[in-house]
């Protein structure tokens, strides 16, 4: 696989000036196609992605992570390029672990995650409990272990994702975009991750995203039983 031909590198991000152009940079090592995609950011986030070196797609308002994401996969998937390997924009992953994710990739999975949980000490305690919670029962439902499903660190294969139709706009994309690779019968694997957590205020917020991811899974979980459902058999008359 010839990653550097084949391969874009896609930020979503939103008030990211102090961090973005160090996290540009230091991708840029390792992929030299870059899309940042600037979610509204009130502050010079653009500005410094592009000295940076990357081309930036710039919302004029927030529409939230998902919708930021879809845009930079649609955008890498029109520019021709087959996989896009995501980070988050604010330094919390390490672009010295992005070979792991091509590695991965080269045995055939079509969705490779970071895995943080092999040492998830510097993860915040709220937010390893919540990861393991969701992680739990994403996978009872997929019937496989997923140690780290809420990972934005993560390499797709953009014409796979492309069939999917993924309709979340916020941060529960990376819920359903998991459970639908495996839905769809494509390999997913996990490669294990440095575990970065900076001080700073988190982008999610903690009441409306989780009412949110409830109400996507509640709508998943209700899809799928629909789906496993057997049918009434048709009456045919005589």
């Amino acid at each position: 696989m010839f990653w550097a031909e084949e391969c874009a590198a896609v930020i979503p991000c939103f008030n990211e000036a102090k961090s973005i152009e160090q996290v540009v940079s230091a991708v840029l090592d390792h992929v030299p196609n870059m899309l940042v995609v600037d979610d509204g950011s009130t502050d010079s986030t653009s500005q410094a992605a592009e000295q940076a070196g990357a081309q930036v797609i710039r919302f004029s308002e927030n529409r939230g992570k998902g919708a930021a994401l879809s845009e930079g996969l649609d955008a890498a998937s029109r520019r021709g390029f087959t996989w896009a390997m995501v980070l988050d924009g604010d330094g919390q992953h390490a672009p010295a672990d992005i070979p792991r994710f091509f590695d991965a990739a080269e045995t055939g999975a079509r969705l490779v995650i970071g895995n943080r949980m092999n040492n998830p000490g510097p993860m915040p305690l709220v937010r390893r409990f919540v990861n393991r919670w969701m992680s739990k029962r994403l996978s009872r439902q997929a019937g496989r272990h997923l140690p780290d499903t809420q990972c934005g660190f993560r390499l797709v294969h953009l014409q796979s994702w492309g069939k999917l139709g993924l309709r979340t706009r916020h941060f529960e994309i990376e819920s359903e975009m998991l459970l639908a690779f495996l839905e769809a019968g494509w390999r997913v694997e996990f490669v294990p991750i440095q575990v970065i957590y900076k001080r700073g205020n988190s982008k999610i917020h903690p009441i409306l995203d989780t009412l949110r991811w409830f109400r996507w899974w509640f709508s998943w979980r209700k899809a799928a039983e629909d789906c496993r459902t057997p049918k009434p058999a048709e009456v045919r008359g005589n």
